[in-house]
């Protein structure tokens, strides 16, 4: 929904960022900011800094930065209109009800209305599990060692023998069957309704906002199937989420293990792995891989260690590897799978494993080694000629000969050979890795130049700004030499226009400018980064006065040539020349 800029600033501007930042962060001030442990990656030194003064937050080891409102909503993997009502309720600020048509409201009514029920079932089955008839599903999760802790942490139940209890429970609250049939707890027939949980064992699913989705069952016994999950409905895509996500994420890790089931993950989260995640009965799939890139760029596979494992392994990794994912896997063996693992050798082990864990790479090499007979020459020749293909996947000259001294060392194959290999079967299906290198190379010799010019003038721009920011008193030095108009990169145009605006109005916050960028994670990064470096307290000796006035004179002159470059008249141009002739004799003076 759109709400209008006032009522985002009022919302900003009475939710305090220190204190909203508290409530998540231990917080201890340092002369006139406050620093802490950034929440969003693992770090032991603090580097997470809050300013009072500018109202903003900024890590200066992730990049991580923004104001209150962003801050909720990258920890709370919130929307902006969720975090900004999240403030709002907060603040006792009453936001305007969204006007949105029939058909929209109707379906949003229904989402909250199956949320609803689902917490609702989720009481229920956590009720029942600590009743007598749900003694047989406690006795089962105590005899896989789970505290009655961990069981409350993750909401564990149980569903009765009897075939109907939750469908009469939710009838008693007043629902109806037209709405029960849609969250898939429940079976509405002719002959009757019957729950589809029974005589199980129920593992709650959340979503990464702690809110109920969907349902797990694990069978009493011996019934079939084993495992079962509640059917996709509005609220639950299987496809779209991780089960034991809304802990990991926010775990200190800089990593997440990825597992098969629900007592994997369970069992690694109370042996302390809190980063720990599950796909629901199916293979990962791109969404997952999308999902967790979200939150991590490092994944560790703890698959189980049988052939099954291993093919989930395989298919799991390019998928990761498409989304920028890299990827590890665990060895687990002699044992299955991690609950298995923890039980017998523990958490410390399982650490060593962790620390240990096989490049993806390496270990898809191992799973073509075991398929040839090292005695057997044509075996090892074919074994020979499948790595090579496999390693033509590296694009980049420098990793793939760096795959290619790993490969050579670990399966003890001369490097040259395997190098001449490589080449030899990129060339004869039209990829060749020397030339490609040259073609690089070539390239980079060509447009190095105008690229480090390139990159020179967006630096200059991008310093210009900060010095502006960070201290005000800097725009009397560029009156009438610089405006907004110079800024000639898309985004820093952007941020000085509402920079000069807000210095012309006597009113810069920086942390009101970064709501225009909410919607372009990269900018609002990019931005953020603008608003949170500390160069003012260096400007007062000579190199840096000296630095101030050349960067002025670079923005200055990349914005004649600019426009020289795209002159409509003589006239434009006969102005833009006196004007470049000017910057010559042109002093600026921080004095």
């Amino acid at each position: 929904m759109y709400y209008p800029e006032e009522l985002v600033e009022e919302v900003r501007t009475r939710s305090d960022i220190v204190d909203v930042i508290s409530g998540y962060v231990k917080l201890q001030k340092k002369g006139s900011n406050y620093f802490g442990l950034c929440p969003f990656h693992n770090e032991k030194s603090p580097s997470f800094s809050v300013s009072p003064s500018k109202q903003m937050y900024y890590c200066f080891g992730c990049g991580a930065g923004g104001n209150a409102i962003t801050f909720v909503m990258e920890y709370e993997n919130y929307s902006f209109s969720e975090a900004l009502k999240m403030l709002a309720d907060r603040a006792g600020i009453e936001l305007p009800k969204e006007d949105i048509s029939k058909e929209a409201r109707a379906r949003d009514d229904l989402r909250a209305s199956l949320l609803e029920i689902n917490k609702l079932a989720a009481n229920y089955f956590y009720y029942q599990l600590h009743k007598p008839q749900g003694e047989v599903g406690y006795r089962y999760l105590k005899n896989r060692q789970l505290s009655d802790e961990t069981m409350k942490r993750f909401g564990l139940g149980f569903a009765n023998k009897t075939s109907s209890d939750l469908y009469q429970y939710l009838r008693s609250k007043g629902y109806e069957d037209s709405l029960l049939k849609e969250t898939g707890l429940v079976t509405i027939e002719e002959r009757g309704a019957h729950d589809k949980f029974w005589n199980r064992v129920i593992f709650p699913i959340m979503d990464v906002n702690n809110r109920v989705i969907g349902f797990g069952g694990r069978v009493m016994g011996d019934g079939m199937p084993k495992y079962l999950n509640s059917p996709e409905t509005r609220i639950f895509d299987k496809g779209r989420n991780l089960y034991g996500l809304n802990y990991a994420r926010t775990s200190r890790e800089k990593y997440i293990l990825v597992c098969e089931g629900y007592m994997d993950v369970i069992a690694m989260h109370q042996a302390g792995f809190t980063n720990a995640v599950a796909s629901l009965g199916t293979a990962l799939t791109s969404q997952h891989a999308v999902l967790l890139k979200r939150y991590t760029d490092k994944v560790v596979l703890t698959y189980d260690s049988d052939g099954a494992g291993v093919k989930a392994a395989l298919r799991a990794i390019p998928i990761l590897k498409e989304v920028g994912i890299s990827a590890k896997v665990l060895d687990m063996q002699p044992y299955k799978d991690p609950d298995e693992f923890m039980k017998n050798l523990g958490a410390e082990e399982f650490k060593k494993r962790i620390e240990n864990a096989r490049n993806s790479f390496l270990f898809e090499i191992d799973i073509i080694r075991k398929e040839f007979d090292r005695n057997d020459p044509e075996q090892e020749t074919e074994f020979h000629n499948q790595t090579a293909r496999k390693l033509l996947e590296f694009q980049e000259p420098l990793e793939r000969d760096n795959y290619i001294q790993a490969v050579a060392r670990e399966f003890f194959i001369p490097y040259e050979a395997l190098k001449r290999l490589v080449n030899n079967l990129g060339n004869k299906i039209g990829f060749t890795p020397q030339n490609m290198g040259e073609r690089e190379r070539e390239k980079k010799s060509l447009g190095g130049r105008k690229k480090d010019k390139e990159d020179g003038i967006r630096q200059s721009q991008r310093l210009l700004l900060t010095w502006l920011i960070e201290n005000p008193g800097l725009f009397e030095r560029i009156d009438g030499i610089i405006t907004a108009e110079d800024f000639k990169e898309p985004l820093y145009y952007k941020v000085a226009a509402l920079v000069f605006e807000g210095h012309a109005a006597g009113k810069l916050e920086p942390a009101g400018i970064l709501n225009h960028f909410i919607n372009d994670e990269e900018e609002y990064r990019d931005a953020a980064a603008l608003f949170n470096a500390s160069l003012n307290e260096s400007l007062g000796n000579e190199e840096q006065k000296k630095a101030f006035s050349e960067t002025v004179l670079k923005v200055k002159k990349n914005s004649l040539d600019y426009a020289s470059r795209n002159v409509k008249n003589i006239e434009e141009l006969q102005n833009i020349i006196r004007e470049q002739a000017a910057l010559e004799s042109l002093h600026i003076s921080l004095e």
